[in-house]
């Protein structure tokens, strides 16, 4: 028994870091999963809070040697509140995984950072 509540931290807080926000920001990120095998699905989740000045929201996964972005058109306050992105066939690496939510003329209106580990299964060539 005692080994299924260690069990139960232990997936709660693999859950928990996932999320890169600080309250009262503008947008949040649930990037998953926190560490996989290549190549990999990367999943990442965004709120936002409702605002007329919200134009864009732009995703990214960066590492030493790939990049991926893709950036999504938003009708200020009427857009979603949340949206889903996923990233398929993502080699091994270290990624930065980042949400930004732009305004007009392409300003920064709110960033959330997080960092994800895709593993590389056998030798390294």
């Amino acid at each position: 028994m005692k080994g299924r509540g260690i069990l139960g931290v232990l997936v709660m807080t693999a859950i928990g870091s996932g999320i890169s926000a600080a309250a009262g920001d503008k947008i949040t990120m649930v990037a998953t999963p926190q560490i996989s095998f290549a190549p990999a699905t990367l999943t990442v989740r965004t709120r936002i809070e409702p605002d007329a000045g919200n134009r864009a929201i732009e995703i990214a996964i960066d590492s030493e040697n790939f990049y991926r972005s893709t950036t999504i058109e938003l009708e200020g306050d009427q857009a979603p509140r949340s949206s889903v992105f996923e990233f398929r066939g993502v080699p091994g690496g270290t990624y930065q995984v980042s949400a930004r939510l732009l305004g007009q003329g392409g300003d920064a209106r709110g960033v959330a950072r997080k960092e994800i580990d895709v593993l590389q299964m056998g030798k390294e060539r």
